[in-house]
């Protein structure tokens, strides 16, 4: 066979593999179906604003072992992510915090917002939640369900909230400080020259071919290595033999606008059911652009639409209901049998929602037991 290892998707995970890989004095091929490399991190510049394509992404991580690879590739700078809700003419800030509630009720301090989110809950009278809606009231009350949580969600999934199995927020962060930073994590920023420069490192001296389709030409990719990677989807690997898993799908709406600086911040969550969006990013406030006293006459905003996938369709993130983990447990249990041939991962291989931190985490500890 010409290669060690095929490495189908050249997003982070794949790159990462493929890195470490070629490191130990593999040869790979990476193939990626998009035009591009970088999958969904991958940011382009326009106007001189790199612009996050795929949506919004802002690094964060508790883990140090992940930090410190990861900053091998790129310096950081010192954005901290604060997200602003929007609820009609209402402005709030994410995620529930002091200064959430107090624009909501007026009240000042922490026991204040506490004893008005308990008597909500205690008023709304939900004993074991059915659903995603009693779920929500039962955790912060009516008002802020009402407003922050039950359009935003709707739009986000495609069905109403008393539609939705309650697991999919078993929690809901509030916070009884004025803290307005939207991660915990003690290490976060934005890559200085965006992504994609990123996974060009990862991948320099590997051979690499966009715009390939793995399952236009499957038994050809197949005969090239011993051993195959593969980041896509795992339903569609196996032929969707036990049926298609659901995932949700984005359109982003791109705009060049002639002003300097349209919302003040990173991101704005919209979330009233009227808005079609759930969210418009301004890139130009990732690397700080609107602090640095540079001249910006123009930005650029993305408006983020969810909509329902379908097959030819990008999918962002896999639906985690029931049904559909009972469907991806088949999968696994014919991966498992395979693991000698093919190793899957990322978020689509994994049928999970991943941070940028988790995929590369979870990547190193692949490749740590490929190299073993």
């Amino acid at each position: 066979m010409a290669y060690d290892y095929l490495i189908v998707g050249a997003g982070i995970y794949g790159a990462v593999m493929a890195h470490g890989l070629h490191r130990a004095g593999k040869k790979v091929l990476v193939i990626e179906k998009r035009p591009h490399i970088a999958g969904n991190i991958y940011t382009e510049e326009i106007c001189g604003i790199r612009v996050h394509t795929y949506g919004a992404h802002i690094f964060h991580t508790s883990d140090r072992r992940v930090w410190d690879y990861i900053r091998g590739f790129a310096e950081f700078n010192h954005y901290i992510h604060n997200v602003i809700a929007r609820y009609r003419d209402e402005i709030y800030n994410l995620p529930f915090n002091m200064n959430t509630f107090r624009a909501m009720w007026g009240v000042i301090t922490p026991e204040e917002a506490r004893a008005k989110i308990d008597a909500q809950i205690r008023d709304a009278g939900i004993g074991e939640p059915k659903n995603l809606e009693e779920q929500a009231i039962r955790l912060v009350g009516r008002d802020i369900y009402e407003k922050l949580i039950k359009g935003y969600t709707q739009k986000q999934w495609g069905r109403a909230c008393s539609e939705l199995p309650g697991f999919i927020i078993r929690r809901i962060p509030v916070r009884m400080t004025y803290e307005n930073g939207y991660y915990n994590d003690p290490y976060q920023g934005i890559p200085v020259g965006g992504y994609t420069p990123i996974v060009e490192k990862m991948l320099d001296g590997i051979e690499v071919r966009t715009g390939m389709d793995y399952f236009a030409d499957r038994d050809y990719y197949d005969s090239l290595a011993e051993r195959t990677v593969f980041s896509g989807r795992i339903d569609a690997y196996y032929d969707e033999q036990y049926g298609t898993l659901d995932y949700r799908s984005l359109r982003f709406e791109h705009e060049t606008l002639d002003v300097e600086n349209y919302q003040g911040c990173a991101v704005v969550n919209y979330t009233d059911a009227e808005v079609p969006y759930t969210r418009i990013i301004e890139h130009k406030h990732f690397e700080l652009q609107c602090r640095q006293g540079e001249a910006f006459p123009k930005t650029v905003i993305t408006r983020e639409y969810p909509m329902k996938w379908e097959s030819g369709a990008e999918p962002y993130y896999p639906v985690n209901d029931e049904r559909n983990g009972t469907l991806y447990e088949k999968y696994a249990a014919l991966a498992a049998k395979e693991a000698k041939k093919v190793r899957f991962g990322g978020r689509l291989g994994s049928y999970r929602y991943l941070d940028i931190d988790r995929v590369i985490g979870e990547a190193l500890d692949h490749l740590s037991e490929e190299l073993a």
